[in-house]
């Protein structure tokens, strides 16, 4: 028992001996070995000792909030003209009418049908699902107990597209804030994708598709009118 005991406090003092050092024989080794060590390296206070970028570099804007729907930042001020109002996630619970009352700036046309899909697959696919049931998520057959909300039905229905944009940009429970990720307008498309998953946009998307149909013919039978035109 007393020998026991011994090798016991032994061992801690041993252990405690190592842990108060642990960082300090390392770093004396790679500084032996490379000529320097973690423990002594330059140390600026904020702004001390800024760079200007190097000559003929092209500066790019974080991308979040380009000036429309289809256009990317390249050095041009950001901002738009449709921003929603700062809001949290607690507002999201405690004021839903303010994410109510966001009017949707991306009309559900093809191109923003096929942006928002990308987007999806890209980010939500893989708690959502390819259908949005949550159960279908890649990782449900990991954590069963954690699956996603269901997007293609129940309370999601009823949810408006600014509080389904408000859900992307601060998150909700389980669910994280992708503001951070998923730029502003982008966060539009997904929405719009997401009611196509719903079965809200069938007729839309079909419309789409008649209305691009007719314009192509319209075009196509003006081409021919003027070509008849010219031989006379």
């Amino acid at each position: 028992m007393c020998r026991s005991l011994r090798i016991r406090c032994a061992l801690t003092a041993i252990v405690a001996a190592a842990a108060s050092g642990a960082c300090v024989p390392l770093d004396d080794f790679m500084g032996d070995v490379f000529g320097r060590s973690m423990r002594d390296q330059a140390s600026f206070d904020p702004y001390e000792n800024t760079l200007l970028p190097p000559e003929g570099s092209v500066p790019f804007a974080a991308g979040n909030y380009p000036a429309g729907p289809y256009e990317v930042n390249v050095g041009q001020p950001e901002g738009s003209a449709d921003l929603p109002p700062p809001f949290t996630m607690d507002d999201m619970t405690d004021r839903p009418n303010l994410l109510d009352g966001l009017v949707n700036p991306v009309p559900p046309t093809a191109e923003s049908l096929a942006r928002g899909e990308e987007v999806y697959e890209r980010f939500c696919i893989v708690c959502h699902g390819p259908d949005g049931a949550g159960t279908t998520g890649y990782i449900f057959d990991v954590h069963p107990t954690m699956a996603a909300h269901p997007l293609n039905g129940g309370t999601a229905l009823e949810r408006s597209d600014g509080y389904i944009y408000g859900m992307i940009r601060v998150g909700r429970v389980l669910m994280p804030a992708y503001g951070h990720q998923i730029a502003h307008y982008d966060r539009w498309h997904v929405v719009n994708y997401v009611r196509q998953l719903q079965g809200l946009l069938e007729e839309v998307a079909e419309s789409d598709a008649a209305a691009a149909g007719t314009g192509e013919a319209e075009g196509a039978a003006d081409e021919s009118e003027g070509r008849g035109e010219g031989a006379n």
